[in-house]
């Protein structure tokens, strides 16, 4: 019995991250939107910010994207105040793409700043302990698809 109650939660568990990961493409698609980007270029525009500088090359290969697609997205970028492109120190025939964080946060804050405050409100809900196998679960999720990305990139 206790078999096909685990057997089911893991069903539905995938199910439901399933329809998580679909609404949290559809939601970023409508942060873009909001922005004047497309999907790519918020994306993009993300792994800068968490990045930091990066060789446009770099930037390709992070997101997957051709190093075609990427002059596009970083174009769409620096025309939006999103980037700059700048020569690398290092390298000077080298383009190294630098977000510009202050209009990251003056356009991106109030843009998350009512799913920062719901957020906080239903983790309220939660213990330390739940806080903790929620976390732990979530970055072993991100560990996964990272590898299966690059699993699939190879083929």
């Amino acid at each position: 019995m206790a078999k096909n109650r685990a057997t089911q939660l893991k069903a539905d568990l995938a199910e439901t991250l399933r329809r998580h990961n679909g609404l949290i493409v559809l939601f970023h698609a409508a942060v873009a939107e909001r922005l004047g980007l497309g999907p790519a270029d918020h994306k993009c525009f993300d792994l800068l910010l968490r990045l930091g500088p990066i060789p446009a090359g770099e930037l390709a290969d992070k997101s997957g994207l051709t190093t075609g697609a990427i002059t596009g997205v970083i174009d769409r970028l620096e025309r939006a105040g999103y980037v700059v492109r700048a020569s690398d120190p290092s390298d000077r025939r080298r383009v190294v793409v630098q977000p510009n964080r202050d209009k990251a946060l003056a356009d991106l804050l109030p843009v998350f700043e009512g799913v920062k405050r719901a957020t906080s409100a239903m983790l309220d809900r939660y213990s330390a302990d739940q806080l903790e196998l929620m976390l732990d679960f979530l970055n072993r999720v991100d560990e996964l698809i990272e590898e299966q990305t690059a699993a699939l990139r190879k083929e």
